[in-house]
């Protein structure tokens, strides 16, 4: 939820906003990168790779708004439910964007 924020904070480089906005889209998949029925190797992105992202994520947000971020981040999770329907909206979002850039490859390939 801190990560969602800092992206809406407009005191966040682009960059930023846009690496947090593609973690929690990716976090809030219901697909992984690596399919979680391959074994050892599934678990891997679950474990290793979203952590490591989440960490650099972090390091390219100004500490100040981090903070802030992580307070409203609290003070939501205490009154109520997360995202919801935003957080359903980044996963489509995504997940069409990557179909479409498949699909731009797809066709260039075959031409």
């Amino acid at each position: 939820m801190a990560l969602y924020l800092a992206y809406r904070d407009p005191r966040v480089p682009w960059y930023a906003r846009l690496f947090a906005l593609g973690i929690a889209a990716y976090v809030l998949s219901p697909l992984d990168l690596i399919p979680d029925v391959i074994p050892v190797l599934g678990h891997l992105d679950d474990l290793v790779l979203v952590p490591l992202l989440v960490v650099l994520a972090i390091r390219l947000i100004p500490a100040g708004v981090l903070a802030e971020c992580q307070a409203a981040a609290e003070a939501r999770a205490t009154d109520g439910p997360g995202i919801g329907l935003v957080g359903v909206g980044l996963v489509v979002a995504s997940w069409l964007s990557l179909a479409a850039l498949a699909t731009l490859l797809a066709a260039r390939a075959f031409r």
